[in-house]
């Protein structure tokens, strides 16, 4: 029937209700950051929206983190296998599911929840999302740590149970969440906003189907998601086809065990694009394992990098990719592997499949980023409240140099896409810290004819004794790579800088570490890799690089051939290695 109406309805009404569904998606969104209590959802955006069809194919997604494309999808086929049977999901249930193994799963904070929505007695849709709880329980604050080494250390498991049956709430389920984690007004109100959202997809999605009636809206649905195939398609067509291969290396597994081996083989068709991660390091003791989840939404969001990146995610798109990673491997991690700091690996499974393109789409990819979230945890008292405060945040650092362009400074990894950090003014409000520095990482690394973007640097003082820092900052021992001549980046690392001149560190990974009152905690990200020659790089550039402070005079001298007076700025003249190139 449905594809009946898909060749008798008008286009344009098609077009209309397709774009209504991703609305739909949008006001989700909005609805649950407005809601949420906890700066990492309303501030840092760190979590994501949607709707699937029946079938639990993505229909539309309000995204934040882009680490979750695909996650939602997931999610909902766990409903679908586990209450799938004729009245086993009624009208006013909601799911709560949070399992790393499968179901969408990534961490144990990033918890979802999945809602059917009926229409005239019959599942037409679900509605979907997953949110970075502050805190689920476990042994460390905010539920993630460096030196984890099972799941059950980690926090609360939701095995896809229903938070709600029929409308009526699991009150049980609430008491126990709001005894097991630290701050339950921050976790319970993120619920709630999470359930606000789902109930406003359910009713803009009802009404949808009111006003056009359900056969309409099935089959703008089934028009959506072709035509996402259809672009995704003809963009395949036009990429070089073959096999690309690239090795790289995760620094460890946060208990000192690494480096450890990651590797892809992309396989480019008139059909498929394949990413194969065979071979790949087997799942570790530490808990930078990442599940085959989470692993496919990090290949979704390269894939969209490469075909297109304007498009809406939906399943129509990722018709064409397929993924594959060997079971129990470091990329596809069983229970009971600890998972807590996923992202370390996750985003490597992008990366590789980026530094194996670079070279051939190079109008498309950059040189190689900071990678890493480079996530921190602080935890302590508040000076003034004398109340318990916990800061979960990511940090933003350098992307890499690509064709005709210099890197971006200052933004977030590929795993984090457009979010934001939280702003010092509600850091300094919120939490017992003092930002003594936020600035640019003027470190000079990257160079190239186009230069990597520069890392920053942020400084927290504690006002209080006793506070504890959790960080975990990948790309500590292997840099962001250039290409085409380019220069690799810088590393990512954290140090302490005690009251009493001691400093400690450069770290990639510490857990608790102590700080008392007056001791500095200071956060350094990676600059990008850069592209091309650096000595091919304009001599204006390199001058304005000088004056902006991006580069010192040494390195203009010593990585670009220009020498400049340190005092006037004025160029001097060129390096014999700079001349014997210019020459050649």
């Amino acid at each position: 029937m449905t594809e009946r109406f898909v060749n008798n309805t008008d286009p344009f009404t098609l077009d209309i209700v397709k774009d209504s569904l991703i609305a739909i998606g949008d006001e989700m969104f909005y609805a649950l950051a407005r809601t949420s209590m906890s700066p990492i959802i309303y501030e840092v955006l760190d979590y994501a929206s949607g709707l699937t069809d029946a079938q639990g194919q993505l229909l539309t997604q309000g995204n934040g983190a882009t680490g979750f494309i695909g996650m939602l999808t997931f999610m909902v086929k766990e409903t679908i296998n586990k209450f799938g049977k004729e009245g086993s999901l009624k009208p006013g249930d909601i799911i709560i599911i949070n399992d790393p193994y499968g179901g969408g799963g990534s961490h144990l904070s990033d918890v979802g929840l999945v809602m059917p929505i009926f229409f005239r007695g019959e599942v037409v849709a679900f509605s979907a999302n997953k949110a970075h709880w502050t805190e689920v329980g476990g042994k460390d604050p905010g539920s993630w740590t460096t030196d984890s080494t099972e799941i059950f250390q980690e926090g609360l498991q939701f095995p896809c149970i229903k938070l709600f049956e029929e409308g009526k709430i699991n009150q049980a389920l609430v008491d126990m969440i709001a005894a097991n984690v630290r701050f339950p007004d921050l976790s319970l109100g993120d619920m709630w906003a999470q359930v606000a959202a789902l109930r406003t997809g359910e009713r803009r999605f009802v009404d949808l189907c009111n006003k056009y009636g359900k056969e309409i809206v099935l089959a703008s649905i089934e028009h959506l998601l072709d035509h996402g195939e259809q672009l995704s398609r003809k963009q395949l067509q036009q990429l070089p086809k073959g096999s690309y291969e690239v090795v790289d290396y995760i620094d460890d597994d946060g208990l000192g065990h690494g480096p450890l081996k990651v590797r892809v083989k992309v396989t480019i068709t008139d059909e498929e694009f394949i990413c194969d991660f065979r071979g790949s390091h087997p799942q570790v003791l530490g808990p930078v394992n990442c599940s085959y989840t989470a692993l496919v939404s990090a290949v979704r969001i390269i894939f969209m990098a490469i075909t297109n990146p304007s498009q809406d995610a939906n399943d129509g798109i990722f018709r064409p990719l397929k993924v594959i990673a060997d079971k129990g491997s470091i990329f596809s991690a069983e229970r009971p592997a600890a998972v807590s700091t996923y992202w370390e690996t996750m985003i490597y499974g992008a990366d590789l499949i980026w530094k194996a393109l670079a070279p051939v789409l190079p109008h498309r990819l950059t040189a190689g980023h900071l990678l890493s979230v480079c996530a921190v945890v602080v935890a302590g008292m508040h000076p003034d409240t004398n109340e318990p405060f916990l800061v979960v945040e990511p940090s933003v650092g350098g992307w890499g140099a690509g064709e005709g362009k210099d890197g971006e400074a200052g933004q977030f990894c590929i795993g984090d896409g457009e979010t934001f950090n939280v702003p010092i003014e509600v850091a300094e409000t919120r939490y017992g810290i003092m930002v003594e520095e936020y600035s640019f990482r003027a470190d000079g690394a990257g160079a190239g004819r186009f230069r990597g973007g520069s890392g920053v640097v942020r400084s927290y003082r504690a006002l209080t004794d006793n506070q504890t820092v959790t960080g975990t900052f990948g790309r500590h021992k292997f840099l962001p790579w250039g290409f085409d001549g380019g220069q690799d980046g810088s590393a990512n690392y954290f140090e302490f800088l005690k009251s009493n001149g001691e400093k400690e560190g450069p770290f990639g990974k510490y857990a608790r570490y102590i700080l008392n009152k007056g001791d500095i905690v200071r956060l350094v990200t990676a600059t990008g890799g850069g592209y091309g020659h650096p000595l091919n790089r304009s001599i204006d550039k390199v001058v304005e690089d000088l004056k902006n402070e991006f580069i010192t005079v040494g390195q203009a001298r010593d990585d670009y051939g220009v020498c400049i007076n340190p005092k006037t700025f004025e160029f001097e003249g060129l390096t014999e290695e700079r001349r014997q190139k210019e020459r050649a």
